[in-house]
């Protein structure tokens, strides 16, 4: 079965009424709420550091205090810092794809190479048991190709959802269009339908707002980016599924596509949602449910909300959705709210029962078994090596030397 976020909303969303929820009752992020976070964060830093300091070397291979990574919200970087980056994901986005054409013809770049390995892992790292642990290393070796490949000596940035729920999306300095943003929205097409979420399944459909953009992106870095590979599985406005007739790994060069939705930034991405995840879940199981969406709740969780919140071409694509640069940001908060839940007990969130939950396979769809610290994680010709889940539970452990704030 072919699984699109079509299909992962009409399962989670069946119990919330027709037409659109107000968002007035949902957008409003009390300030105590990021500075709670924020508190939360603080905290699970200094803990990090504590470990390191405690254990030095011995238990944890290279990671030290001295080398010790920390990863930054855009808006904390320099302009200079920004830059750097956006020069490097555009370096990645020029150097030749490592995936042979007999695997993905469509992939042309090695940033292409990161996006070829998630549509083809996809229903195998979501709702599954290593939908955090993959996306953890996935995430840091695309920061590792950046500073190994493209001199980038910088960290990889994330995105606070909290913060843009507050301000609006394109008035962030990540997605205002200038040339120190992530690029802004795309083109506004005028008369665009609803989102309408599970029209095909026999269940009640969820429709959201179209955002304010749908076209090309039209200013900042990536204006001219082209999108090689996709759509597998995108939806599109009035309730229509777009997929690539030649496949999702067919080369199909288009404009990246945006509709900046604020809607729902606000309405499932914001402080109240994100602080509620970190403190809420006393297990992985509930911790990782709640942010990609409990069924039958009408929430598509944090993890959602934040993809939605683009929009676009591939932003609205479960699949492809990596072929947005912004991914490596919204991924990034992914990680840091996880990361913050673990060091609240960091002994059994990282290592024990209560740390690793879940199957092998979207909602245990075709029925797997579940997933176990010894499992492996790969990404084909993107980037590697394989590692174990056991090596990916700690971002100060395994190949990891990083901590947010």
């Amino acid at each position: 079965m072919l699984f699109t976020y079509t299909t992962i909303f009409a399962l989670h969303m069946a119990s919330l009424a027709l037409g659109k929820p107000a968002p007035t009752s949902l957008s409003r992020a009390k300030g105590r709420d990021i500075d709670t976070l924020q508190t939360y964060a603080q905290e699970a830093y200094t803990k990090a550091q504590a470990e390191l300091e405690n254990t030095g070397n011995v238990k944890r291979g290279a990671c030290s205090l001295s080398n010790l990574r920390i990863r930054r919200e855009w808006n904390a970087l320099s302009d200079g810092e920004k830059k750097a980056y956006i020069d490097a994901v555009k370096c990645l986005q020029s150097k030749p794809a490592l995936t042979p054409a007999s695997a993905a013809p469509g992939a042309k770049t090695r940033f292409d190479d990161f996006v070829g390995t998630h549509i083809n892992q996809t229903q195998t790292i979501h709702y599954t048991g290593n939908f955090l642990s993959w996306h953890r290393y996935f995430t840091w070796l695309y920061e590792e190709a950046l500073r190994g490949e493209c001199g980038y000596q910088g960290t990889q940035p994330y995105w606070d959802w909290a913060l843009t729920a507050e301000t609006g999306l394109a008035n962030s300095t990540i997605f205002d269009g200038s040339d120190l943003s992530m690029s802004g929205d795309g083109a506004f097409i005028p008369g665009q339908a609803d989102i309408v979420l599970g029209a095909s399944s026999g269940l009640p459909p969820i429709y959201l707002p179209p955002g304010t953009g749908g076209g090309c992106v039209t200013s900042g870095p990536f204006k001219d980016m082209v999108v090689n590979l996709g759509p597998a599985a995108l939806d599109a406005p009035g309730g229509v599924v777009v997929t690539n007739p030649e496949g999702p790994l067919a080369h199909n060069p288009r404009c990246l596509r945006r509709s900046l939705t604020d809607y729902s930034n606000r309405a499932f991405a914001n402080a109240s949602s994100v602080l509620s995840n970190v403190v809420e879940p006393q297990n992985v199981y509930d911790f990782q449910m709640q942010m990609q969406g409990v069924p039958g709740t009408g929430d598509m969780g944090i993890h959602g909300g934040g993809h939605y919140a683009l929009g676009g071409d591939p932003g609205r694509d479960v699949y492809t959705s990596p072929g947005d640069p912004a991914f490596y940001l919204h991924h990034g908060m992914i990680d840091r709210v996880w990361w913050i839940w673990q060091m609240q007990e960091p002994a059994s969130r990282r290592y024990g029962d209560v740390a690793l939950m879940g199957t092998n396979t979207f909602l245990d769809s075709p029925p797997s078994a579940n997933t176990t610290f010894d499992d492996y994680v790969d990404y084909g010709y993107a980037a590697g090596p394989p590692r174990r889940i056991k090596e990916l539970m700690s971002t100060t452990d395994g190949p990891f030397c990083y901590v947010y704030l």
